[in-house]
């Protein structure tokens, strides 16, 4: 098979005339086509949540893997506009199937996320000459992506419980791919090494998208106190909704995002691309979009008493954040994430709260105040700490 034209590779950095390969408008158009947060607002159960992190799991994989094709294929060349095209198409088909995923449209969703994998992946392998080490192992990632397209595929053709099961299964499977270097029998692994990087192109993707989740919690604050203003306790929530999100904002934004990118632009290693970014901000994201339930939560019914759906939303979404900004920031090698987690056990102690009988208005306070006061005290005492490291 021959190659694509050489073109179509995207320049890296040192080829780049700029200094510097830049995220393009058609990656950001396919970034706006997710959205979770009103699938776990409408499934409040333990079911419910392992069915939206299962969800998150295939969007966030489909998503993740395209980053990285990106950092390889020029999106602004004929051929990646088609290709991005194609993968938005398939990407809507996903959104649009994915409120009744466990239910009558699971079919379009595992088939347009198998067809997503497997096209985009088998396109970024004919991309590079033969011989080239990324054509080898972009043909193992596709092995794999073929193998859990296939079980999200069959688990779409069962029901219930049995759904969940495999497509839970298909979920692990990819996520534990690459920890073993897509590691096929008689060929063997692709060591973390073996793959080429630009890392500040990634680094941006990973820090724009992650800005797409804030944003959509913000937007959650602002549409649900529209429909519900009219009381202090529904305005209080309002402000206490907004002052979270912004704190999740200057947690990673105020100076730990750009030491993030320069330490991974410095190194180029895709180690700490996968690490760093790939899962740590996974877990960030699903952190930003359990908060925006958890808003939503408050801002709908107040003084409602926290049941353990509300507790796991207001204090677990932000618990799940700091540990993703924890992970990401061993992994790039930064400041101490002692802070982080003495947040997460603040967030814990205040959980025993809700035992009490509290409401919902009370742990989003609550929530708020510890978050703001990681911003405001913690966090810039560990960063003066790394300064004088």
């Amino acid at each position: 098979m021959p190659a694509m034209p050489r073109d179509v590779l995207r320049a890296t950095d040192e080829e780049d005339p700029d200094g510097a390969v830049r995220v393009t408008n058609m990656e950001l158009f396919f970034d706006l086509v997710y959205q979770l947060s009103d699938f776990l607002f409408n499934h409040q159960t333990g079911h419910g949540i392992l069915e939206a992190l299962v969800l998150f799991v295939a969007v966030w994989w489909a998503w993740n893997y395209t980053a990285w094709a990106t950092n390889w294929l020029d999106p602004d060349h004929l051929a990646g506009i088609l290709l991005m095209t194609v993968l938005m198409l398939l990407s809507l088909v996903m959104a649009a199937a994915l409120p009744e995923a466990f239910e009558s449209r699971g079919a379009p969703f595992a088939v347009a996320y198998a067809l997503l994998q497997v096209l985009r992946t088998g396109v970024v392998a004919w991309a590079f000459p033969a011989g080239d080490r990324m054509r080898a192992n972009n043909l193992q990632l596709l092995g794999w992506l073929v193998i859990g397209g296939a079980i999200w595929v069959v688990g779409a053709y069962l029901h219930g419980d049995a759904r969940l099961l495999v497509w839970a299964a298909a979920a692990v499977v990819e996520l534990a791919a690459p920890l073993h270097g897509f590691s096929l029998p008689g060929v063997g692994s692709t060591p973390i090494e073996a793959w080429r990087l630009t890392g500040s192109h990634l680094a941006e993707r990973y820090q724009l998208v992650l800005m797409i989740a804030l944003g959509e919690s913000v937007l959650r604050v602002g549409l649900t106190w529209s429909e519900r203003h009219g009381s202090v306790a529904v305005d209080a929530a309002f402000v206490f909704g907004f002052l979270t999100s912004a704190a999740l904002w200057a947690s990673y934004f105020t100076g730990t995002a750009e030491r993030g990118a320069a330490r991974i632009a410095e190194e180029g290693g895709a180690r700490t691309g996968r690490s760093a970014y790939a899962y740590a901000h996974a877990v960030m994201v699903a952190g930003v979009i359990v908060v925006a339930v958890a808003i939503h939560l408050a801002i709908y019914r107040p003084h409602r008493d926290a049941d353990l759906f509300s507790v796991l939303m207001l204090l677990g979404g932000p618990a799940l954040y700091l540990a993703g900004l924890g992970m990401f920031k061993r992994a790039a090698q930064l400041a101490s994430a002692r802070a982080l987690l003495a947040g997460i056990a603040v967030l814990g102690l205040v959980s025993l709260v809700a035992v009490a009988g509290a409401d919902r208005l009370l742990l989003l306070g609550c929530e708020t105040a510890v978050l703001l006061a990681l911003v405001a005290v913690v966090r810039p005492l560990a960063d003066r700490a790394e300064t004088a490291d």
